[in-house]
């Protein structure tokens, strides 16, 4: 890795970027060193923290007038539906009226050819019920959805399926158009409200080793269906507080679909910040690599590793490379390795394993 990337690498860890569907601010200061449960702790604490406008269950219907605006239309006046497929507005005469994925914003209401407002993390689902405040209008999860298909789905539990959405069993299949949308307000939901919107109560698959609560149908449709312009529309006008209906706080998983990998393995997602998270990272063999004492009293660090190491660089703030390693040896057959008179200070610790790059913050005291 040339010195001018991992500079950019260090500083949009720790200080803030400007990338693809995020301001430049929001994260300043966050830590994306972390993985694992700590970067989805980490990531709820922020997304709770700044979520300053609470909206209500009015506003919340009020606010997908501007979110779900159909971003190709300059007239500024149809909204997309979630759950649609047919891309033309419903006619009144139409065969089916339910399956259009367009609709004037000013038709809300009850009746044939009208939208109304999806929990997609259904409220009944949440332990206890969502209601009408808090988890029930939080925007972020409200789409708005023909008055029909709303009613099809119901309460109805996310499965795997394929093609336009439908009733699959006795559960739902949003199709493959919203997939990855439903996933990452699932996610968002999770984080923000913890245990009273579970991933296990709304969607059908197998729970996750690292994290029970999660099932792996979400992993799998992040990774299926990447970030659609509508996503970053309605977290671009929810995350500013200034808007009439902003709530403050953002979708980490719409900005990156990758943070899901860094948290909780599985199919590798969208990595929309390729300046922060390296393509050849590896989620399973950065959990695997311990450094230790971090931080070291004595310049001395050790490394254990699942594989033998190719190079170890650690490299200052200013990415000066202030120790280079190439082919180092190992002192046990299990892939243990030493550094030793390290200067003090704070520094990147970079490992080269075949063709795996982790990278880790360090401190020798």
């Amino acid at each position: 890795m040339k010195k001018t990337l991992l500079t950019a690498l260090l500083f949009s860890s720790m200080f803030g970027w400007s990338q693809a569907g995020a301001p430049s601010t929001y994260y300043n200061g966050f830590d994306f060193t972390l993985t694992g449960m700590a970067l989805k702790n980490a990531l709820a604490t922020k997304i709770t923290n700044t979520h300053t406008h609470l909206l209500t269950y009015a506003e919340a219907e009020n606010a997908l007038r501007y979110t779900d605006l159909d971003p190709t239309d300059n007239t500024h006046q149809n909204l997309f539906l979630v759950y649609g497929y047919s891309p033309e507005i419903c006619p009144a005469a139409s065969a089916d009226n339910t399956a259009h994925r367009r609709r004037d914003k000013d038709d809300d209401g009850t009746a044939s050819c009208q939208w109304n407002r999806e929990h997609t993390f259904a409220k009944s689902l949440g332990n206890p019920d969502l209601g009408t405040d808090g988890p029930g209008s939080d925007a972020h999860h409200i789409r708005p959805a023909d008055v029909s298909r709303n009613d099809t789905r119901g309460s109805r539990k996310f499965t795997a399926g394929s093609g336009n959405s439908a009733i699959v069993g006795a559960y739902w299949y949003p199709g493959d158009e919203w997939k990855g949308d439903i996933a990452r307000m699932m996610m968002y939901m999770y984080l923000r409200y913890g245990a009273q919107c579970l991933p296990k109560y709304v969607g059908v698959g197998n729970f996750l080793a690292i994290d029970a609560n999660m099932v792996d149908l979400f992993l799998q449709w992040n990774a299926d269906d990447p970030v659609s312009a509508m996503e970053d529309q309605r977290n671009t006008y929810l995350g500013n507080a200034n808007n009439f209906y902003g709530q403050g706080n953002r979708n980490p998983f719409i900005d990156n679909p990758y943070l899901a990998t860094r948290i909780w393995g599985g199919p590798v997602a969208q990595n929309r910040w390729p300046n922060v998270f390296l393509a050849n990272e590896s989620f399973d063999w950065y959990s695997l690599v311990s450094v230790s004492p971090n931080p070291s009293s004595n310049g001395q660090l050790n490394i254990s590793s699942p594989k033998a190491i190719d190079a170890i660089q650690v490299i200052a703030l200013n990415g000066q490379i202030v120790s280079e390693v190439k082919n180092p040896t190992a002192l046990t057959d299990d892939h243990q390795y030493a550094l030793n008179n390290l200067p003090r200070g704070f520094y990147l610790l970079k490992l080269n394993i075949e063709d795996q790059v982790i990278i880790k913050k360090i401190a020798i005291q």
